[in-house]
């Protein structure tokens, strides 16, 4: 006879704590997850019928997007979203998964924008749109660009936008700077790509999954890096405040980076695991 509900999350949950090295909660809520797609149905359902069983259908659709996860793939490309800052977003294997550090770039980006006014706003290397759309939704009114070198990380942009009813945002697909002209903004913002070429966290976890071209950046990891800070001098108005996320190791580097460039006020902010994780300046 095929497993409860109650028989799958005890079972698959404890062969995917063991294959990937989640930790019981997180193993639990992911076979949830995928029970709740192949059921389509919502949480509370399943904690009140764990002797559900499913049919032969549901059984083998569950298989299969078990057996993805069990292989590493990540969680958020086979249930196709993620949740960010309060919304919810269609994420593919052609963007990068939203991640929760990433919420504290949009909270310095919101401290920058006045509430209810025409704030020019650029999103550099947007993917999912996540960072754009996060802050257009908080601040309606704020003009917003957005743009990435991926068309077809732009077309998920693009739907998320659509999903959420978010219509501050244009996306234009430019490779950094180069098709924005001598467009300028009060804020510039990015979550660039800032790993090593050799670093071995690129063949584990997610990451392997990942858009290689949205993670590594030259031997240093700050390649990119380098060409935003030295390019978003020319396209922020006086005043104008330029804010990206780093690696872990490298908020010491990016504050050098910014000084060296002409930037005043520079500082990096840590995340809630307390580690610098963004760093930004101005330019007078």
């Amino acid at each position: 006879m095929p497993p409860s509900l109650a028989e799958t999350f005890r079972n698959d949950s404890k062969r995917l704590e063991a294959a990937l090295g989640l930790d019981a909660g997180s193993a639990r809520i992911e076979v949830q997850c995928l029970l709740q797609v192949v059921l389509q149905v919502n949480r509370a359902h399943l904690l009140t019928h764990p002797e559900q069983i499913l049919n032969a259908e549901q059984q083998a659709h569950f298989t299969a997007l078990f057996e993805r996860r069990l292989s590493g793939e990540p969680i958020a490309y086979i249930l196709g979203e993620r949740e960010f800052y309060g919304l919810n977003f269609r994420v593919t294997p052609a963007t990068l998964i939203p991640r929760s550090d990433t919420e504290l770039l949009v909270e310095l980006a919101l401290q920058h924008i006045p509430p209810r006014s025409a704030f020019r706003v650029l999103d550099l290397g947007t993917g999912s749109g996540a960072l754009a759309l996060s802050i257009a939704h908080a601040r309606p009114e704020a003009e917003v660009t957005a743009v990435d070198a991926s068309p077809e990380a732009l077309d998920v942009a693009r739907e998320n936008a659509q999903r959420l009813n978010i219509a501050n945002v244009r996306l234009l697909q430019s490779d950094w700077f180069s098709a924005l002209g001598g467009e300028r903004y009060d804020l510039i913002v990015s979550n660039p790509p800032y790993i090593a070429e050799g670093d071995a966290h690129l063949a584990q976890g997610d990451l392997r999954f990942e858009p290689r071209a949205a993670l590594a950046s030259g031997a240093d990891g700050l390649d990119d890096i380098r060409r935003i800070v030295a390019g978003a001098k020319q396209h922020l108005n006086a005043d104008g405040w330029l804010l990206f996320e780093h690696g872990y190791d490298q908020a010491e580097r990016a504050r050098e980076l910014l000084r060296q460039n002409g930037y005043s006020g520079v500082f990096s902010a840590c995340d809630l695991s307390g580690i610098e994780r963004v760093s930004g300046g101005m330019i007078s």
